[in-house]
């Protein structure tokens, strides 16, 4: 064989091999197109705009065969290497369908499983108030997929109202079911320009299994708030059934709700779980979510311009945590919990007119730490919220219960806020600054 024909015969290989993989293109205009498109590869997958209800796709017919075949994700994008452009399209969820199927519990109901796939502009509402053990709407489980421009308002929890009093997954005063936004449990994932709007009681974006090399940008969650004041009016309910028993004490050791306090309805607004690494926020906001950003991970955790608005404690860092050029209020709950070493704050406190309960601006303990807290502008706080060197979080996090003191070393902290800082009597070789805020002894 000369060599011009064994070079032709290997450039006609490659093209019927590149033509072979080459990104099709399909335009879906219906669930069951879009289920089936979704399980290939290689493809570029458009879907006509318009509403799409999923009961009507789930037929009585369907939910008998996949509860047969154990089939709980109502669409499985299993496919990888796939564009999929869903602008325009809204998919509306009947939560009474998680009791149809009969979830096992934390069984998520859009999954994307397959890898390295691009999805971007779905809209997805839920309606009614259907229960089921855990789970959320959507779970990135694949690796290398990015998630763009989603918009989800997450329905259907038990109970809704109290937010985390009576329990929040065991142990519970009030059993709950919970229903949550935005899971992600496949590593190198990155989410863009994501919108989560929840009424109901779990997580908006959260992180399990050890996923690593996740990326949130421009993502937006926000939950809403009841005053306890308001909740100790009820004469009938869970909560009135219960006489009003929290599942944690109050400062003056009462498991009872407590007035004068703020309660976001929902969980955190980004969370992580678990042995996670390398997960970063940019321009992320959380507003009236029970944590803003609850990242107690240990492996790599950055922020830069996030911001919280009306949590009930904005920021939560582990172990090697960066949390850069971000903002917060304490409106119903501390600013700041440091527990972990080796990290490195600069957070902008945003004074409030709030006359709600609020004990602290800030925790810190562990070792190693370099703390800047700044104030926005020139408007005030009218209360005093100290800044804890040397303490705990309250137990379980919740702005009811008391404090207790912890180890806190070699801590560099400026204090540019204004408000006090209290140093407990397990802390030791700090710097702070400046002098005459600081005063030692117990609370």
């Amino acid at each position: 064989m000369t060599t011009y024909m064994l070079r032709f015969l290997l450039i006609s290989a490659f093209i019927v091999l590149s033509l072979a993989t080459q990104a099709r293109n399909i335009l879906v205009s219906s669930l069951p197109e879009l289920a089936a498109a979704v399980r290939l590869n290689h493809q570029t997958i458009k879907m006509t705009p318009g509403t799409y209800r999923v009961a009507q796709y789930l037929n009585s017919d369907s939910v008998q065969a996949r509860l047969e075949r154990k089939e709980y994700a109502y669409i499985n994008f299993i496919g990888s290497h796939n564009k999929i452009i869903l602008k325009n399209v809204h998919f509306e969820i009947d939560t009474r369908l998680r009791e149809l199927l009969r979830h096992p519990i934390h069984t998520s109901e859009i999954v994307v499983g397959g890898q390295n796939n691009l999805i971007e502009g779905l809209k997805i509402t839920c309606t009614g108030n259907g229960l089921s053990p855990g789970g959320s709407v959507i779970q990135v489980a694949g690796s290398g997929n990015r998630i763009r421009n989603f918009d989800i308002s997450v329905r259907g929890s038990f109970p809704y109202g109290y937010g985390d009093l009576f329990g929040k997954g065991g142990p519970d005063v009030i059993k709950h079911k919970k229903h949550s936004g935005f899971l992600v449990t496949g590593s190198n994932t990155q989410v863009y320009g994501c919108r989560l709007t929840m009424r109901s009681y779990g997580h908006g974006f959260y992180i399990q299994q050890n996923a690593a090399n996740i990326h949130f940008e421009n993502c937006y969650v926000e939950g809403e708030t009841r005053t306890t004041d308001d909740v100790l009016t009820e004469t009938l309910g869970p909560a009135f059934d219960v006489s009003f028993r929290t599942w944690t004490a109050n400062r003056e050791g009462k498991f009872i709700v407590t007035p004068g306090y703020t309660k976001s309805l929902c969980e955190d607004g980004f969370r992580t779980y678990g042995g996670i690494s390398n997960v970063s926020f940019k321009n992320c906001t959380a507003k009236n979510t029970r944590g803003g950003f609850e990242l107690r991970t240990n492996n790599g955790i950055r922020l830069e311009n996030c911001t919280t608005i009306g949590t009930e404690r904005a920021y939560w860092v582990g172990n090697g945590a960066i949390v850069k050029n971000c903002k917060g209020d304490a409106a119903y709950g501390p600013l700041l919990f440091v527990e972990g070493s080796n990290v490195k704050v600069d957070i902008t406190f945003v004074p409030t007119n709030s006359d709600r309960k609020v004990h602290a601006l800030a925790t810190i303990q562990g070792h190693n730490n370099k703390v800047i807290l700044s104030k926005s502008g020139k408007a005030s706080e009218k209360r005093q919220l100290p800044i804890l060197v040397g303490y705990t979080h309250p137990e379980h996090g919740e702005s009811m219960s008391p404090y207790s003191e912890g180890s806190c070393t070699n801590l560099y902290l400026a204090n540019k806020t204004g408000m006090p800082v209290v140093v407990g009597s397990k802390a030791e070789n700090y710097e702070i600054k400046p002098l005459d805020s600081v005063s030692t002894g117990r609370l």
